[in-house]
């Protein structure tokens, strides 16, 4: 067994951003997380991949304000539920927001689904390249996000959006 991979190649590599490192994981030739610092101890080789290199491409091109969409393999862990949430949220157009009840909405949920419309954005396994930075209270508010209610600020006013943490 070649000791520099891990059984399920698994490749990592950290990327450098306006919202601190982020630490890209590719399983199988498909993202399967971004996260934030400071890191958990996760198994995964730090290497390169074709598909992890034009992940970091792919941020790299949207920090800078030039990418808007992202199209690399998603390989993103969830139950079903989830995985309905997290294709409504790629559905968010760059540079908006939409509240949690619109995303129930969306879903063919009553807006007291808002709740598990949060849940299952906090669980997001790949933010930024699924936004569930663009999901905000009804009132427009700031509230939510796995990375922190500051990064969720800094990448909405990246995409120019502007916002006030509430």
């Amino acid at each position: 067994m070649d000791l520099t991979t891990t059984p399920s190649d698994s490749y990592a590599a950290v990327l450098d951003s306006p919202i601190g490192p982020l630490r890209v994981v590719v399983q199988d030739e498909k993202v399967t997380a971004v996260h934030f610092h400071p890191f958990d101890d996760l198994a995964a080789a730090e290497g390169t991949t074709p598909v992890l290199d034009a992940a970091l491409r792919q941020l790299r091109e949207y920090f800078a304000g030039e990418r808007t969409v992202f199209d690399v393999p998603l390989g993103a862990v969830g139950t079903a539920y989830q995985h309905r949430v997290w294709a409504v949220l790629n559905e968010i157009p760059h540079g908006t927001t939409v509240s949690y009840a619109e995303v129930a909405r969306r879903l063919g949920q009553e807006p007291g689904a808002s709740r598990a419309v949060g849940t299952a954005c906090g669980r997001n396994p790949v933010p930024v390249i699924v936004p569930c930075h663009r999901v905000v209270a009804s009132s427009g508010a700031l509230t939510g996000y796995a990375g922190g209610v500051e990064r969720k600020a800094t990448l909405l006013a990246l995409e120019r959006h502007d916002v006030t943490a509430g």
